[in-house]
């Protein structure tokens, strides 16, 4: 049952098999592609297995299934990971080899490198459905300062520096992450401000910059679904409005504000709701929604989502807004 469905999806992401292998895309997205328990990546030339079954012993066979097909029609596949969702220890929800030895540590998408750890976390260390943002970020940034918030392994403040940002602050509690960042820093070139890389709570931070009278032309802000710590709490289901509106001093008049929401219970209208009352007062405006990839909301969806995303195309809603200072 499932070689078809993997015949279809690898044959709709030919285009984005480049000959030496060094991009990174979904190869097939179970839920809306007719196995909602897998989901598969590849990254560079290492195939990233995510298995979301509740009962993760249910799909070993299947894994194998998979695996043995894919090594044969993507021969250039040199190493393979599973992740388990409900796995028992953390090696197995960050990852555990299923063949080969050396795992991708870099990628690059538009022309532009990331340096990747696959076992770093339980996803895979960078997004692949904000890679349209990634290039919004390239091209619309030339000269501009900007922050980068909850910034995890930087990748939004990496596009930007590619695309001539004049000045990029990457912000997130854990320095490991951040270590990540300067490593694709150093792919491209790009030389590191240590001042720049801020390992330290949101809200912290957020209020430092408020006193000092720090601003930038663009503020990215990326939260996680749902965090807490001493100093405040992020909801992206119910409070993403007030996270939005603890960013909007800092930033200058005619810049940006580029908010994601990822709450898949969340539906794409009433996210619109949250930021069309952000924009009533006139100082806010909507200048466009920013789509994930097809390959990663799948091709021919036949699954059915759990919350309605349109007008977004996906529960990672990206909108990017102008704004105005009195």
């Amino acid at each position: 049952m499932i070689i078809p469905l993997l015949e279809k999806a690898t044959a709709s992401r030919a285009p984005l098999m480049d000959p030496k292998h060094e991009t990174a895309f979904r190869l097939f997205n179970g839920f809306n592609e007719g196995y909602p328990d897998l989901a598969l990546d590849v990254y560079g030339s290492t195939l990233v297995i995510h298995n979301y079954a509740d009962d993760p012993s249910q799909n070993q066979t299947l894994i194998q299934e998979v695996t043995t097909f894919l090594r044969t029609s993507l021969n250039w596949l040199q190493a393979g990971l599973v992740k388990t969702r409900s796995g028992a220890t953390q090696e197995e929800k960050r990852g555990k080899l299923l063949f080969g030895t050396e795992l991708t540590r870099k990628i690059k998408e538009h022309e532009t490198w990331y340096a990747v750890n696959l076992t770093l976390n339980r996803d895979s260390s960078l997004y692949l459905d904000t890679r349209n943002l990634r290039k919004w970020l390239l091209e619309n940034l030339k000269d501009k300062s900007v922050l980068n918030t909850f910034a995890y392994t930087g990748s939004f403040g990496v596009a930007a520096k590619k695309g001539g940002a004049s000045r990029v602050v990457q912000i997130d509690l854990n320095r490991e992450f951040l270590n990540l960042a300067k490593d694709s820093y150093m792919l491209n070139g790009f030389p590191i401000q240590k001042g720049d890389f801020i390992s330290r709570d949101f809200f912290e931070q957020v209020g430092n910059f408020k006193r000092d009278k720090k601003s930038f032309d663009c503020v990215i802000i990326d939260p996680p679904f749902f965090s807490a710590t001493s100093k405040g709490k992020v909801d992206q289901e119910k409070e993403s409005a007030r996270l939005i509106n603890k960013v909007r001093p800092l930033i200058n008049d005619g810049g940006y504000l580029i908010a994601i929401n990822n709450a898949l219970f969340l539906s794409g209208q009433e996210y619109m709701q949250t930021l069309d009352a952000l924009c009533k007062d006139g100082y806010l405006k909507i200048r466009e929604l920013v789509p994930a990839p097809e390959d990663f909301t799948g091709y021919n969806p036949l699954g059915k989502t759990v919350t309605d995303p349109a007008p977004f195309n996906h529960s990672t809603k990206i909108a990017v807004l102008d704004v105005k200072r009195k």
